[in-house]
């Protein structure tokens, strides 16, 4: 529990830290504001939430694994190989070891701590866009709240190098907040489009241009929330997202926040390689 004031400086110091990435004239100019920016921002925020985190985040982190688990069991089989995305700790990429092959766990730095990774489980440091494992070899990729902390050019990049490690009909299983009922970062105490740390959030129709541009084909869409979600056509959900278009932002996130509607709108897309 943070005062106003100690929440608004929090966003003025990620506000400046994002412009600066936003502002970045390449690739290389942004790695040099990510290599050093939570640093940055946590000297400048040492309330920052992950500085503070106590048993409530660790339950929290243990229920996230579950429901993703949830999400994923359609596409587990024995022999397949898994690669998440924003690994972190690795503790969802260590249960999903447990039900597939081999599993690659993609990060852009090793933050494991406690017991070692199963011996079918490799971490893989990344840039931001590399995705540093055999071409081909992946049968199931998947991120959670990931695609909105990445630049949009690195973001495209990231989507080609995904392609490129995934086989022929291999699927990449991506969840992102929806910009309808956003922003959903820190500022969303303040503006009506992200401007900290989410450096651009999607609709399912944004996204959804975005795969088809880096040459994805076919898409399941999942609604659904706490483990339970179940296959949507997209036309209806995207006929939704654009009645909320119409509506002046205040009352369109109003309403696209509400419980039931963000596990609606919720972008969860299951997109196919077509090869």
């Amino acid at each position: 529990m943070r005062t106003p004031e100690r929440i608004r400086a929090h966003y003025l110091a990620e506000r400046e830290l994002a412009d600066r990435i936003r502002r970045a004239g390449s690739f290389e100019e942004r790695q040099k504001i990510l290599s050093g920016m939570y640093d940055e921002l946590f000297a400048k925020v040492p309330d920052h939430p992950r500085l503070i985190q106590g048993d409530g985040a660790r339950e929290e982190r243990a229920r996230n694994i579950r429901w993703n688990l949830a999400q994923l069991q359609p596409y587990l089989k024995p022999d397949i190989v898994f690669l998440e995305l924003g690994s972190g700790d690795c503790a969802l990429a260590s249960a999903v070891a447990a039900q597939v092959a081999h599993v690659y766990a993609v990060d852009i730095s090793d933050q494991t701590q406690g017991p070692p990774l199963p011996s079918n489980c490799t971490l893989v440091l990344t840039d931001g866009r590399s995705i540093d494992v055999p071409p081909g070899s992946v049968d199931l990729a998947f991120s959670d709240q990931l695609m909105e902390h990445l630049h949009p050019d690195d973001a495209a990049a990231q989507l080609a190098n995904i392609r490129r490690a995934l086989k022929p009909g291999g699927v990449y299983v991506c969840v992102t907040p929806n910009r309808l009922y956003g922003p959903t970062d820190v500022s969303s105490h303040y503006d009506d489009v992200a401007t900290g740390f989410h450096l651009r959030e999607y609709s399912l129709r944004d996204l959804r241009e975005v795969f088809t541009a880096a040459g994805f084909g076919s898409f399941q869409v999942y609604v659904g929330a706490r483990g339970r979600y179940t296959p949507c056509p997209s036309a209806p959900l995207e006929a939704i997202e654009s009645a909320l278009e119409r509506l002046p932002h205040g009352t369109r996130r109003r309403i696209a926040g509400m419980k039931p509607m963000r596990a609606i709108l919720g972008v969860r897309i299951a997109a196919k390689n077509a090869g």
